[in-house]
């Protein structure tokens, strides 16, 4: 469960999005303050801070410059209301690693953390083997008994997503997000369609699935 610091002095926008991230199963933190987020940066260890521009106290960009400067290699996530190319660029040159402004889609706030919270982590195992199953991500290859089998590239990231979050419940939104980009119009019957089509290349009874486990109401659950 990846560790978020949520840092906003605006009441409304830091509980909806800590509501919000908790949702997608984060364990999420709020401050209000720059001094007070300054001292918790440094306290804790945090997997992403995202990091309001306008506070009370130290600014974004100071506390920001102040992480940078002691070593702290946490992903920075910076929100302003500012629209201007020039604070965009200050942010990412002292060390931010994304900027969004306000106001924000909720949908392209999240996958920006998911890419944020993906380029930290270590590199994942070339090689995967559940089941019956292996997955080679460096060869894009699928093989089930030892057989190969075609897996086009929809199905490779699919798989991926799902390996990376093993027995975590995800809705078909993220796996939209994650795997067609959330600037892409995508229906629920197509996650579902295609699911079943990898169901079919990597169960023993696509029927009865044990890997790819359908969560009524909500999405998957992908049980190693």
């Amino acid at each position: 469960m990846a560790k978020i610091l949520v840092v906003d002095d605006e009441a409304d926008i830091a509980l909806g999005l800590q509501l919000d991230l908790r949702d997608e199963g984060y364990d999420v933190e709020v401050a209000t303050h720059g001094d007070e987020a300054s001292r918790r940066v440094r306290e804790s260890t945090w997997d992403l801070v995202i990091l309001d521009v306008m506070l009370p106290g130290k600014d974004g960009f100071e506390i920001c410059r102040e992480m940078r400067t002691a070593k702290i290699r946490t992903p920075v996530l910076m929100l302003t209301a500012k629209a201007q190319e020039a604070e965009k660029v200050m942010g990412l040159d002292i060390g931010a690693d994304d900027y969004v402004t306000k106001p924000f889609s909720p949908r392209e706030l999240r996958a920006r953390i998911r890419a944020l919270l993906r380029r930290a982590a270590p590199e994942d195992e070339p090689v995967h083997r559940f089941g019956i199953c292996e997955v080679d991500f460096h060869r894009a290859e699928l093989r089930r008994a030892g057989e190969p089998m075609d897996l086009t590239a929809i199905e490779l990231k699919m798989i991926q997503f799902f390996l990376r979050n093993p027995g975590r419940v995800l809705t078909r939104a993220q796996v939209i997000d994650e795997v067609w980009g959330c600037d892409v119009s995508i229906t629920d019957r197509v996650v579902d369609t295609h699911v079943v089509k990898l169901r079919r290349k990597i169960e023993v009874n696509p029927a009865a699935p044990r890997h790819i486990v359908s969560v009524r109401g909500i999405g998957y659950r992908f049980e190693t």
